[in-house]
């Protein structure tokens, strides 16, 4: 006996293939019997519901450019679409191109007036740009909107912190740690802090503390700039070799190791950890041309060959 599938039934059984698919996390399969379903006719809504499903599936096959393409046909369905926007502009920041991020956010709060995540990357992007101000006030809406929202806290006392104004600073980042101690950004800035207080003690406690959450690379290099600050460079020596341990790309970290290393008239081990350090980073050779912990190198050819490579960078 054949059976006769109404369409309705096959745009279905297709949508439910491609769930399956996906939960097999065979995505280029779910996204093939997603598009199936969708040469059949249905309901705006769920046209909607399974571009929405194929837009997050190119996201996560990092496809921006058809990502951004499937966000654009839910547009197309319905205009008043904030979280297609809000898809959008996350693909525009993929694609590096932050004025057109800009305007698909803020068609997204146009439309949601209460779409926190949407002003929280509006902050972000105001304060990769140098907005300062801008990026205080964005952080300032989606705290107004989600209160128990600590990353925000942390970026918005980050903000305060790099424009000296160490009172607001230390505000916010106390409220992003009670919001959620184990944050290690939130630890690390507020070690920062400290540190510009002239606290040193504090800060090495609360650099520590970020470690205990994650091997922070800037954690390990700020933690060492204060030791050797202190003179402590056989300990800074042991944290440094720590860090990149976790770190192995960390070029900072090899260039503080080498002026431990230097300091102590290790001359082998300092150049060692220079070279590396300008082969993971060319421009640290700006640095290292003026960094006096290299004073004692100054006459050794291999130091004065690796300075020389910065032509070769230009």
């Amino acid at each position: 006996m054949n059976i006769h599938l109404k369409n309705s039934d096959r745009r279905k059984n297709y949508i439910i293939l491609a769930e399956n698919f996906y939960l097999d996390e065979d995505r280029e399969k779910a996204i093939e019997f997603y598009n199936r379903a969708l040469k059949f006719s249905g309901e705006k809504d769920e046209d909607i519901e399974v571009l929405y499903n194929v837009a997050i599936i190119y996201d996560e096959l990092d496809i921006p450019k058809k990502a951004f393409k499937t966000y654009k046909k839910i547009i197309e369905l319905d205009a008043n679409q904030a979280g297609a926007f809000y898809g959008m502009a996350t693909m525009y920041e993929r694609l590096g191109n932050k004025k057109k991020a800009l305007e698909s956010y803020f068609k997204a709060v146009e439309i949601d007036s209460q779409y926190d995540r949407a002003y929280f990357y509006i902050a972000n992007i105001y304060d990769e740009i140098g907005d300062k101000e801008k990026a205080i006030y964005y952080y300032k809406k989606v705290i107004d909107l989600r209160p128990d929202d600590y990353i925000a806290y942390n970026n918005l006392g980050s903000i305060y912190e790099e424009i000296g104004n160490y009172d607001k600073a230390y505000t916010m980042i106390k409220k992003s740690i009670g919001l959620n101690p184990d944050y290690y950004k939130a630890l690390f800035n507020m070690g920062v802090i400290y540190k510009k207080l002239d606290n040193n003690k504090k800060a090495i406690e609360y650099y520590d503390r970020s470690l205990e959450y994650e091997k922070y690379s800037y954690s390990y290099l700020n933690k060492s700039a204060i030791y050797i600050e202190e003179g402590r460079l056989r300990e800074c020596i042991n944290l440094l070799t720590e860090g990149i341990e976790h770190n192995p790309y960390a070029e900072y970290l090899y260039y503080n190791r080498a002026c431990c290393y230097s300091r102590l008239n290790i001359k082998d081990l300092a150049i060692k950890d220079l070279r590396k350090s300008i082969l993971i980073h060319p421009q640290i050779i700006e640095m290292a041309m003026n960094d006096e912990d290299f004073n004692n190198l100054r006459e050794d050819e291999r130091f004065m060959d690796l300075l020389n490579q910065k032509e070769e960078f230009d």
